[in-house]
């Protein structure tokens, strides 16, 4: 959420240390929250040190929706910040994990088109579906395959989900299921506890991917 102002700053400014600070804090997120043996993402690490060395842990190890569509959108976003070329390196990884995220999102995605809060726990365990990730993930797999980051073959998944994002518009404009809120947690419970209500950043995840659809189909 600040590689991008951090990367477009050192642009305008003309400070390049920047844009390199954006490029490394993307790294170093990928390091520690990118989770090889799903796909996806954890939504924290902490670092805790001891006289022998430096531990940590992603609390929870919780694969928690929004956390994981703010990367969906940021990656593509980043790229074209940038102007990373298809042989650029850091572009190359960027676009390796956004692959790996996909294809385990095409596989979680309920019939409905939508996500649970909690990516991975079904939904007889009390993962609720969320409206904002599923507008983030619509978004952020349309731009990747309309700028052909990644294969036309995920634009279904983000197709559906865009029009489970419209179901879940009510007739004030107001985007429904977004999860509240969401501060680390130490076990799984605390995202299942998080209520649902109508937010300001669910409302924007949802003009944002309606904007994309547009964008491509319209």
């Amino acid at each position: 959420m600040t590689v991008l102002p951090l990367a477009k700053i050192g642009k305008l400014l003309g400070r390049p240390h920047y844009v390199e600070e954006a490029k490394r804090q993307f790294l170093t997120h990928i390091q520690f929250l990118f989770d090889p043996s799903t796909g996806l993402w954890f939504h924290g690490y902490k670092f805790e040190k001891n006289e022998s060395s430096v531990l940590g842990h992603n609390f929870a190890r919780a694969r928690w929706a929004r956390g994981n569509s703010w990367i969906t959108i940021a990656i593509p976003e980043f790229i074209e910040l940038l102007y990373l070329e298809p042989g650029d390196a850091l572009r190359i990884h960027l676009v390796n994990v956004l692959e790996a995220q996909c294809r385990a999102l095409r596989r979680l995605q309920a019939d409905n088109g939508l996500w649970r809060t909690l990516l991975d726990v079904p939904e007889e365990e009390g993962s609720y579906i969320e409206a904002s990730a599923t507008a983030g993930f619509a978004y952020g797999v349309l731009k990747a395959v309309r700028k052909r980051y990644i294969s036309k073959e995920y634009e279904g998944t983000a197709i559906r989900a865009t029009k489970a994002v419209l179901g879940k518009i009510n007739a004030d404009g107001e985007l429904l299921d977004v999860s509240f809120g969401t501060a680390m947690g130490h076990d799984l419970q605390h995202y299942i506890d998080i209520p649902r209500t109508s937010m300001p950043y669910g409302q924007a995840m949802a003009i944002m991917a309606l904007g994309e659809f547009l964008r491509t189909f319209i």
